[in-house]
């Protein structure tokens, strides 16, 4: 197939991940969570190979990838996890069995989109560290109300965001149209994984200090194609 040929059809995964996500219920996945995990798999080695192959079109497969990766995670690897308990201890690496911290969650979900990261070593890290493993684009609030970061998250632009707050950790994700916080919620431990509106009673809403940084950057999507250990 030639290299051209390659980009073109690519591109057109871009339209599929600009729909509108809708993950409210543990039942929004229809498929189960190793053939999520497959199709991701497989789809990371079709845009590697082509990354590899066509040397002019980089800057465009990181593009492709970026929208591929941020609509797989927000429509399929989310919903999967719903309704997974929070426990303090929790470390499971499959939903709905047993439970998942906010830590544990964050990495997971990480892990199984295909970034090659320390699943353990990161869930047990501040999550001011660990976002700064994975981005420079952070901002930093304190005693700044919940609003006011969420006018400057839209700011920004859509894309996926990992949130550092006083005693938690979780996902942002802003498409544009519709902004979440997606994260196993220690105020509720039974429902755990959850996604929810950032402006209401969550630890999103009531910390005093929350880190902001955006990721899936060029660099951590350049990672993600290559295949390479992010540290």
């Amino acid at each position: 197939m030639k290299p051209m040929f390659i980009i073109f059809c690519l591109l057109g995964l871009q339209a599929d991940c600009n729909q509108t996500p809708t993950p409210t219920s543990a039942s929004s996945s229809p498929i189960s969570y190793t053939e999520i995990k497959s199709k991701i798999t497989s789809e990371q080695q079709r845009l590697h190979d082509a990354y590899l192959v066509d040397g002019n079109n980089k800057d465009s497969l990181i593009n492709v990838s970026r929208a591929y990766i941020f609509g797989e995670i927000i429509n399929s690897v989310f919903p999967a996890w719903f309704g997974t308990p929070w426990a303090f201890n929790g470390t499971t690496t499959q939903p709905k069995t047993d439970s998942i911290a906010c830590g544990y969650f964050v990495t997971t979900v990480l892990r199984d989109a295909g970034f090659k990261i320390p699943r353990v070593k990161w869930a047990q890290m501040a999550s001011e560290t660990m976002i700064l493993r994975m981005t420079s684009d952070i901002k930093r609030y304190s005693n700044i109300p919940a609003e006011n970061v969420i006018v400057e998250i839209k700011t920004r632009g859509p894309g996926l965001y990992v949130v550092g707050l006083d005693l938690h950790v979780g996902f942002i994700y802003y498409d544009d149209k519709t902004i979440q916080f997606v994260h196993s919620n220690y105020y509720q431990p039974d429902i755990g994984v959850m996604a929810e509106e950032p402006i209401g009673v969550n630890p999103f809403y009531y910390s005093k200090y929350r880190v902001v940084g955006k990721i899936l950057g060029d660099k951590m999507m350049t990672a993600w194609l290559t295949g390479n250990t992010m540290e």
